[in-house]
């Protein structure tokens, strides 16, 4: 499966804003974006500071912000989009809520995880149980209804309730509900766009697809 394997802490910088692609680390004074605020990644960036984009440049912007928070590539993106759009409903608010329901990003937001990215090698990995029975798939579309647990290994293992103690902190959506004891989730209902509390606006991306 494709994937970007490319240090992550450089597209908060080019971004010019924390994706919180790192956990933990990016809640620490160590966190790159901090110690190099403002500067753009590569060689040529060191003195140049992240000018503000417009016109359609700011529209492939947050595309590309809102592809790497969730960490998704263009093909399936794009897919998400086209799903989006034959859906009643408000496109970008659609698009949210696809992506939103994601099984990785379940895993991160229900606290499993410190980050997307772990979430979705805990999903790989075969750790995960929706219903009771195991699915590895990371883009599977986790419903109202379903529940989410983890399997016997994951719950023993030390990072993964270092992250559940952490994510009481951090709070868990109201789509979502959380048994932290027993390490298991119900999806309640389906994701709003008031429960998106990231800095994107959908509306562009709406836009850029649609010229």
């Amino acid at each position: 499966m494709a994937r970007y394997t490319d240090a992550v802490c450089r597209l908060c910088r080019r971004e010019g804003m924390k994706l919180y692609l790192k956990g933990e680390r990016c809640f620490k004074e160590k966190c790159s974006f901090e110690t190099r605020k403002g500067k753009i990644p590569g060689q040529h960036g060191s003195g140049k500071k992240i000018k503000k984009p417009t016109g359609y440049s700011l529209q492939l912007r947050e595309k590309q912000k809102v592809k790497r928070i969730y960490g998704v590539l263009e093909k399936q993106f794009r897919h998400y989009f086209e799903k989006a759009d034959q859906k009643k409903g408000v496109t970008g608010h659609n698009l949210l809520g696809f992506l939103e329901q994601r099984l990785d990003n379940v895993i991160y937001r229900l606290g499993f995880a410190s980050s997307r990215a772990a979430a979705r090698q805990m999903v790989m990995h075969g750790h995960i149980l929706v219903n009771g029975k195991r699915v590895d798939i990371p883009s599977f579309q986790v419903k109202p209804g379903l529940s989410v647990e983890l399997g016997r290994r994951a719950k023993e293992n030390d990072t993964v309730k270092a992250a559940v103690e952490t994510a009481a902190g951090r709070g868990i959506p109201q789509w979502l509900s959380l048994d932290a004891a027993a390490f298991k989730g119900q999806v309640v209902s389906v994701p709003s766009r008031e429960d998106v509390t990231l800095d994107i606006n959908e509306q562009l991306i709406v836009e850029l697809y649609s010229k």
